[in-house]
């Protein structure tokens, strides 16, 4: 089974960044489409943004397109997700899921990873 392991939380002030990292590990090296989601208290789980297997492909949903950043490192097994210009709204556990190219299913999950945006 893949490993789904996020890092890079933490609190800001409104307007801060953050950057989140995803790494995904296996006992064999596969590369995997992710999408990072996110769910505040009392709120559903929502698909912030996505990156597919070559990084060629992405999404954001409308709140935060513009302010976030989903990319690959040179290591395909790494995804990152830049959060610029952060709003207490985006206060929330995050957490990044891997899906095999070619499915439409987030079968492996992180355990995830708070991000509070306060002043």
């Amino acid at each position: 089974q893949v490993q789904v392991v996020e890092s890079g939380g933490g609190w800001v002030q409104p307007g801060g960044s953050l950057r989140l990292s995803c790494t995904t590990s296996g006992p064999t090296f596969s590369v995997y489409d992710i999408g990072w989601f996110r769910q505040a208290p009392g709120k559903e789980r929502e698909l912030v943004t996505a990156i597919n297997w070559s990084g060629g492909l992405t999404f954001y949903t409308s709140s935060v397109r513009g302010r976030f950043t989903i990319s690959r490192g040179q290591a395909k097994n790494t995804v990152y997700l830049q959060m610029n210009s952060l709003e207490p709204e985006d206060t929330a556990v995050y957490y990044c899921a891997a899906q095999q190219p070619g499915t439409s299913e987030y079968e492996y999950w992180g355990q995830g990873i708070q991000v509070t945006v306060s002043s």
